[in-house]
């Protein structure tokens, strides 16, 4: 009788850690304590920052790499497909249907060694997933609204995913479902990489290679911006001079995708609550504080997705209608003062597919 009693007051003793650790933040969600959510994404990270690097798939020093640079196509050819080049992973981030699903076919027609798919869509909303080359993309996704941290964990995902999913993923491209592209895949393609020679320093040299992410520190509300959780609440962590804002849209290099993913420091303060939701977009502000406090002069400073801002309303850039698409609407939103035009645009109604697709082959992807 003692013995079994023993046991089970030991087995309780043993229990009750689990029970706590489970229970305890829905009954005190205390501001720091992570959700159940938040802990499946956690794990997620700790497997893409584990997972092996595409440079450790060449086993070449440095030195021999650029030695070998004259025969480094046939030798990069024997390596597979797979890897043979560095790809670019779409990151579709969306609450409805991708309207745009075939343009895009046309734009990753003919290019399927050197591009992946990631579709990121809010289960609470009606979504039916496209045919083709984005059948089965879409990802374990939770629910997204806006004013508040979900779409920068949503973005996180898409990270985390695509790293586990090929390590021959570079650049991470986050878009829209109202996100058209304004070039073709060889032309963004070649002008990220270059030629077949130049792909190939990503994989010895990807230090070299920028991220394509707005970090803006001039805008006029930057500080209600940085107080709407509150007046003090991001300190010590980000002092208001090393708050930044800029698009949500972006082109990471795997090197800055992997240390979204590492961090835990800025996310802590990002993912509390806004206060004054009118002023609050963290997804505006954790990629570009996170960045520029950690590697300013690796990344551009500029986005490679144009927006309209003119006549915005409520946070929402100008809508483009079927009426207003054209070729010399496609030319100007191409222009840009970077160092690249621009290689996507948004925001275009689901009515814009019909005229876009007209105009496909001989403007958009005739470059």
């Amino acid at each position: 009788m003692f013995t079994s009693r023993f046991a089970l007051t030991l087995s309780l003793l043993l229990t009750l850690p689990l029970l706590l650790f489970f229970f305890f933040p829905a009954i005190y969600p205390h501001k720091n304590l992570p959700g159940r959510d938040e802990l499946d994404d956690l794990a997620l990270f700790r497997r893409a920052s584990a997972a092996r690097s595409p440079s450790r798939a060449f086993p070449l020093s440095r030195g021999a790499a650029s030695s070998s640079a004259r025969s480094f196509p046939a030798k990069f050819a024997r390596l597979g497909s797979r890897t043979s080049r560095p790809k670019i992973a779409f990151l579709f981030l969306t609450n409805s249907d991708l309207y745009f699903s075939p343009l895009w076919e046309e734009f990753f027609s003919g290019h399927s060694r050197f591009y992946n798919i990631y579709i990121h869509a809010d289960p609470s909303s009606k979504f039916a997933p496209p045919d083709g080359v984005f059948r089965n993309r879409l990802i374990p996704s939770k629910k997204t609204e806006r004013a508040s941290p979900t779409l920068i964990a949503a973005a996180r995902r898409l990270l985390a995913d695509a790293i586990l999913d090929d390590p021959a993923n570079f650049y991470f491209a986050l878009v829209s479902q109202h996100c058209v592209p304004l070039h073709s895949f060889r032309y963004m393609y070649n002008a990220l990489f270059g030629n077949s020679i130049s792909a190939f320093n990503a994989y010895i040299d990807p230090g070299k290679y920028k991220s394509y992410i707005e970090i803006l520190s001039d805008e006029p509300n930057l500080y209600e911006r940085y107080t709407a959780r509150g007046e003090d609440v991001m300190l010590p962590e980000v002092a208001f001079e090393q708050f930044r804002v800029g698009s949500q849209f972006f082109m990471l290099a795997k090197r800055h995708a992997s240390l979204v993913l590492e961090d835990r420091k800025l996310w802590r303060k990002f993912r509390l609550p806004c206060l004054n939701k009118e002023c609050c977009y963290p997804e505006e502000h954790y990629f570009p504080t996170l960045l520029s406090m950690s590697d300013p002069k690796g990344c551009s400073h500029y986005t490679l997705t144009r927006v309209n801002w003119t006549g915005s309303f409520d946070g929402h850039p100008h809508l483009y209608q079927p009426e207003e698409i054209s070729p010399e609407l496609v030319h100007e939103l191409r222009q840009s003062e970077s160092n690249y035009s621009y290689f996507f645009a948004r925001k275009f109604s689901p009515e814009c597919l019909e005229p876009l697709m007209k105009i496909a082959d001989n403007v958009l992807f005739k470059d």
